[in-house]
């Protein structure tokens, strides 16, 4: 499997949403996010503010994307299609998400369903995440503190 890791450029916002809107676990659909205020023209002025957003490829095709608030110092996204779970493409997307905060903050923070049944919580775990805090709901926010 060959993969690489690109900087996201407003071209690629619809393939941010379709990958967004693909996974299983703690599935929005596109009009969920628009309630939320994630919008083509949201994301749009974010990637071009800063490099805030990177796309893995798997020969060619993207297929998972990770995607930061460096002025929170906030992982704002991190999803994988279904079919390429499981592949390591998660943690390099992190690892670039983690370098690109860390530049900016000693700590760094994401919001993600708490529930136990949901595979991100031992994913970020494994990565060196902690809980510190319930947020709304079900909800839970994780920190991490540069090394």
């Amino acid at each position: 499997m060959t993969s690489v890791v690109r900087v996201a450029t407003v071209g690629d916002i619809e393939v941010l949403f379709e990958i967004r809107t693909s996974v299983v676990q703690n599935h929005l659909s596109r009009e969920q996010m628009t309630e939320l205020g994630i919008t083509p023209q949201v994301l749009a002025d974010s990637i071009n503010e800063s490099p805030c957003a990177w796309i893995a490829e798997v020969q060619g095709k993207p297929v998972a994307f990770s995607m930061v608030d460096l002025a929170e110092g906030e992982v704002f996204a991190m999803f994988v299609l279904p079919a390429y779970e499981n592949r390591g493409l998660g943690r390099l997307l992190m690892a670039v998400a983690e370098q690109a905060l860390f530049e900016h903050h000693e700590e760094i923070s994401l919001i993600t369903d708490g529930r136990g049944d949901v595979r991100a919580n031992g994913f970020y775990q494994r990565l060196g995440w902690s809980v510190i805090d319930d947020v709304d709901g079900d909800d839970v926010r994780y920190q991490k503190r540069r090394a």
